[in-house]
């Protein structure tokens, strides 16, 4: 039996996004042409990693990337073949993993060295890796102005082979900010010092979806989207990039119910009915990874209107007005997507109860049901 608040992911529009974005990129630099890694960490982003990641396979990904060995191992279970690149730290992590399901890792700490050479020479085995660049977001990374000095050690090592060189930009999708040229230039001075020390990286990639969006000349050999191949492009920016969304959040009325002048729904008493109001109950609350902040703020679609959300987002349902509406239980709700000529999107979400869209859908349950469509 199926809940009757489901996901419905569209496999469809997740290639067309897929082909869409390699498409862009080849018409804006069809000299230098960048691959695409096809971002699915976090159950990619919400929609289910499996099903998802075996469907960007069929559209021609042929490299995957996801946030830890235990992502990984699930791409792996789910028969994915395409090389997968591990971007999360190791230094702490089971690394039997990588040797077992052929994952690619990142080295982002001296740490992270240490463990995997020491890994790889128990497996008597030399492995590609990626090794990750800290050019100013101070999170994983070794430090660009220190490398002449952390790396000739790993460029060294015996069991490891430089596959990739990469950074990550903390401010791709704040157009105005300075911290974003400076890292770009940080990045190309920490290429030149790799070289210098002998490394020879064949792929050099930093782009997420708002860098490509914003920066052609920070596509290098391969750029990383991940929030675009869901269909939303990242706020505050624009694209010319043909997307559909991917997933479309619904569910069902279970109840529609009258409230006099005065009463109040919901836990807390925050909606008060000013005069007699009509409201529909909804079985989708934060259980199901729906904010708190949309009561009063948020709104679902209902017979192609506006619905807005009221009182208190539960644990396990919602309510709304429809006071005015010919409203019947079993009628369907849109959560997230379009009905009638409408459309409420994970960008207009986040922003309504100050958020960001990547929150939006990863938060989107684990009781939920995937429903994939073609």
């Amino acid at each position: 039996m199926i809940r009757p608040t489901t996901a419905h992911i569209d496999l469809d529009a997740l290639k067309a996004n897929y082909r869409s974005i390699v498409d862009f990129v080849g018409r804006e630099r069809p000299a230098q042409t960048p691959g695409v890694i096809a971002v699915v960490k976090a159950n990619a982003y919400g929609h289910g990693a499996g099903q998802v990641a075996r469907a960007l396979e069929d559209a021609g990904a042929g490299l995957l990337a996801c946030a830890d060995i235990e992502e990984g191992a699930v791409l792996r279970a789910a028969g994915v073949r395409a090389q997968i690149l591990i971007f999360g730290a190791l230094s702490v992590s089971d690394l039997d993993g990588i040797f077992d399901l052929d994952l690619t890792p990142t080295i982002s700490t001296p740490g992270a060295a240490a463990a995997v050479q020491a890994a790889a020479a128990r497996y008597k085995r030399r492995i590609r890796y990626h090794l990750k660049i800290d050019t100013g977001m101070n999170r994983l990374g070794f430090r660009s102005d220190n490398v002449k000095r952390t790396l000739p050690g790993l460029l060294a090592s015996q069991n490891l082979e430089l596959e990739g060189l990469y950074t990550h930009f903390a401010t791709a999708d704040v157009p105005d900010h300075p911290l974003f040229e400076q890292q770009r230039v940080r990045f190309a001075r920490a290429l030149d010092d790799v070289a210098a020390l002998g490394g020879t990286p064949r792929y050099r990639h930093a782009c997420n979806s708002a860098a490509l969006l914003r920066d052609s000349r920070v596509w290098y050999d391969l750029v990383r989207p991940g929030l675009l191949l869901y269909g939303i492009v990242p706020p505050p920016l624009a694209s010319t990039v043909p997307l559909e969304p991917v997933m479309t959040l619904k569910s069902r009325v279970v109840a529609v119910k009258g409230m006099r002048t005065g009463e109040i729904t919901g836990y807390g008493g925050r909606f008060t009915a000013e005069h007699p109001t009509t409201i529909a109950i909804v079985p989708a609350g934060y259980a199901d990874g729906l904010d708190l902040r949309l009561a009063g703020r948020g709104a679902v679609l209902i017979r192609g209107r506006r619905a807005p959300i009221v009182g208190s987002v539960c644990m396990d349902m919602l309510m709304v007005d429809v006071t005015g509406m010919e409203v019947s239980p079993g009628d369907e709700v849109v959560i997230i997507g379009s009905q009638g000529d409408d459309r409420i999107d994970a960008r207009e979400m986040a922003a309504a109860i100050g958020t960001i869209p990547w929150e939006v859908v990863c938060r989107v349950g684990s009781r939920i049901e995937r429903v994939y469509e073609r």
